[in-house]
């Protein structure tokens, strides 16, 4: 840990003071977040007859469904991933370089962490079902490990339609986001009043590329100031408002079991109106995040968490299990305390930091994949054919992978080998390993 500090305060004292901080604390923050709102609403016990079940604390105690309105912040992590991929694709078309080498270098920061953990519950469901361990039990933790790869299909969507959505911002401005937000809508009425099947699914796209939009507004300076990120956020918040209070939208902005709607598989006109929320009051908060950055500590903090961050939001659900599976072998300590109850919030700081124990020699192990691997080569430009099947590919078997599990009902290895196959396919297709480093390396 000394000499990953060391590395990064050297990393954050080299950084260019034009550089915008509270973009990369945003990263940080966003998905760290999210990590703590998975811990905390897991809650398995052991019930009166010894069988352990899967608790959700947003089912067990309703009140706890206001508290999603700050935890889920995937609104931020895209709000933070346009104005990125705005400074990018700009300098990107400035230097004319191609779409393929620019498309590349994104898809190996999200999708290299992904092998390892896909490979790693992949063997632990085929060897499980070898040795006997129920399929269920089997289906059960890898599914709930692998939980976090939907939002790196949708993500990798989003990016790959960055040169379409900046074209859109540099021509029709606001007017870009206004018609995102009204195909939104029109999904949120076909779906809720006309019962068109499937339609829903459209607003990943919709909902998501327009937070995306007003990550191009901020890098742009068109939502800086507090007067303009005030109305913003009072915006937004009367919307949700007015939405969950009047509207058919429930309180939880992540799906709580049993529920008939939820606001975020797919994405709702409610969490929209959260992402702008969000926008608002991150963008209200600038200037006194960027003024705590230009602290050497914080700042190295923020660069060593976002040199491993993707890791960390990988493996924090695997970490989850571990220590779940070693309460249950250990005879079920701790598991036998009703979720909810005064006793066990109390012992809510001591699993997170079992969670941690565990999660940071995961992360110390596999955060290298973040930084690419493979012998460089010249780098020619992808055919776009196999960047757009690459693509697919990818994006097919990682939301596959959460929708349906990597784990098999039936079958002799235990394993669904398409679903892990699709990413690793998909990845070689578009380039995977050499031409993201020589394109590196020139960018």
């Amino acid at each position: 840990m000394r000499a990953m500090w060391t590395k990064a305060k050297a990393m954050a004292q080299q950084a260019p003071p034009e550089r915008n901080r509270w973009v990369d604390f945003l990263r940080a923050f966003s998905i760290l977040a999210v990590v703590i709102g998975h811990w905390l609403v897991a809650a398995p016990y052991i019930d009166g007859e010894g069988e352990v079940v899967g608790g959700h604390l947003l089912g067990i105690l309703p009140w706890t469904q206001w508290l999603t309105w700050g935890f889920q912040v995937m609104p931020i992590f895209f709000l933070v991933g346009g104005y990125s991929n705005g400074v990018s694709w700009s300098a990107q078309l400035r230097d004319k370089k191609p779409y393929s080498e620019w498309f590349a270098s994104r898809i190996q920061r999200l999708i290299n962490p992904v092998f390892p953990v896909l490979l790693a519950w992949a063997v632990f469901a085929f060897f499980g079902t070898q040795l006997g361990v129920g399929r269920e039990v089997v289906k059960l933790a890898t599914s709930l490990a692998l939980v976090p790869v939907w939002f790196l299909a949708v993500y990798l969507l989003v990016t790959a339609l960055v040169p379409f959505s900046y074209a859109a911002w540099q021509r029709l401005g606001f007017w870009s986001f206004a018609w995102l937000v009204a195909c939104a809508v029109l999904v949120d009425m076909l779906t809720l009043f006309y019962r068109v099947p499937y339609i829903n699914f459209a607003n990943f796209l919709f909902v998501w590329v327009g937070i995306h939009q007003l990550g191009y507004a901020w890098r742009d300076g068109r939502l800086n100031g507090g007067g303009r990120a005030a109305v913003w956020f009072g915006g937004g918040l009367l919307a949700l408002g007015l939405l969950v209070g009047l509207g058919p939208y429930p309180v939880a902005m992540i799906g709580v079991p049993g529920a008939e709607l939820t606001n975020s598989m797919p994405p709702t006109l409610a969490l929209f109106a959260l992402g702008v929320t969000q926008a608002g009051l991150v963008l209200g908060l600038e200037g006194a995040g960027r003024k705590m950055l230009e602290n050497l500590r914080v700042w190295t903090a923020t660069v060593l968490l976002n040199g491993m961050i993707m890791s960390v939001y990988l493996w924090h659900l695997t970490a989850f299990v571990l220590v779940m599976v070693a309460a249950w072998l250990g005879g079920g300590i701790g598991l036998r305390v009703d979720p909810g109850s005064p006793e066990w919030w109390l012992a809510r700081p001591v699993w997170f930091a079992l969670y941690i124990a565990v999660l940071l020699p995961l992360v110390a192990i596999f955060s290298r994949w973040e930084r690419g691997f493979g012998p460089a080569r010249d780098g020619r430009p992808v055919p776009h054919w196999r960047l757009v099947l690459g693509l697919l590919m990818i994006c097919t078997g990682l939301a596959m992978t959460a929708a349906i599990s990597i784990a098999s009902p039936e079958g002799v290895t235990g394993v669904r080998l398409w679903v892990v196959a699709l990413p690793f396919v998909g990845a070689a297709l578009v380039g995977f390993g050499p031409v993201y480093r020589s394109s590196l390396k020139r960018g």
